[in-house]
């Protein structure tokens, strides 16, 4: 519960000044012994803490993800496996209604059929479990795993590009991180500069994007396009796809923090989340700006 909500219960009479003074007085993080979970990350920051799922032993996954749960109703994870989304739906046993089968193959919670008509099939390597007031869901793309509130509002809008099929698992982390903290997205793929007359047929629909995301391997030429086209920000993540003399990625990189156009930002090699958060971030002051105009 962030402390906005704490006060509008207090306001409504729904809580007592002494459940909401306990409330204040709790410590800002949660000892765990093996972790110290920062717990009031979103009163200080607006987003809460999220999980780097990969190294950390079974034992303690679970007990972070039941423990973020507890307090947000909700947690997501970054860079997981088939291997760890079986141990939390462990760990939430006692709060799980069903699985639904019928989440598998259908589009991402809160797109509409034309904000995902480019990711075609990734929807169908996803797994989603029901609990009592939450889905449990794994994507075996973005490598995401999340327990997230029903019926969540998307706002604002960012477009998610990558240059080639072979970056989309970089560019659903992002899409998934940003749409799991409220941003609406769109998602334009396979638009690199090997065949530009396809990213022309949409850029339209790029250009009205609060921001932009832009992923590439090889050469990393797509962001520097897109900033000599758009209006807004571009985010650029350099993807380690390509051949040896791609270094893993660092050509990219390298392509992109010398980019000749203007406005763009660059994340690490692969780093779909922190492309993710900060576009929303951006898609956030645009809407609170636009709010203000209306």
């Amino acid at each position: 519960m962030t402390t906005r909500e704490m006060l509008e219960k207090l306001q409504h009479g729904e809580i007592s000044v002494d459940e909401a003074e306990r409330f204040f007085r709790q410590e800002p993080y949660e000892e765990l012994g093996f972790a110290k979970l920062d717990t009031w990350r979103s009163v200080r920051t607006g987003f809460p803490e999220v999980v780097f799922c990969a190294g950390k032993p079974d034992t303690y996954l679970a007990r972070i993800f039941r423990s973020l749960y507890e307090k947000h109703g909700e947690v997501m994870g970054t860079r997981a496996t088939w291997e760890q989304f079986g141990l939390v739906r462990a760990a939430f046993e006692d709060l799980t209604v069903s699985a639904e089968p019928e989440f598998a193959d259908t589009d991402k919670a809160g797109s509409t059929p034309d904000e995902v008509q480019n990711a075609d099939g990734i929807g169908s390597q996803r797994k989603t479990v029901a609990l009592k007031d939450a889905l449990l869901q794994y994507d075996a793309v973005s490598r995401i795993l999340k327990i997230e509130k029903r019926e969540k509002e998307h706002t604002g809008l960012i477009a998610v590009c990558t240059g080639g099929t072979s970056d989309i698992p970089v560019a659903e982390e992002a899409a998934a991180t940003a749409e799991y903290f409220g941003a609406r997205c769109v998602r334009i793929y396979d638009v690199g500069v090997s065949g530009l007359h396809r990213l022309f047929s949409a850029l339209r629909e790029i250009q009205q994007a609060n921001c932009v995301i832009a992923v590439a391997g090889m050469e990393g030429a797509l962001p520097s396009v897109l900033g000599g086209l758009v209006e807004n920000p571009v985010i650029a993540v350099p993807s380690s796809v390509g051949y040896g003399a791609s270094f893993g990625g660092l050509s990219a990189l390298l392509t992109m923090i010398n980019s000749c156009a203007n406005g763009i930002a660059v994340v690490n090699i692969d780093n779909g989340f922190g492309a993710g958060y900060l576009a929303t971030q951006v898609n956030r002051l645009a809407t609170a700006g636009q709010g203000k105009t209306d």
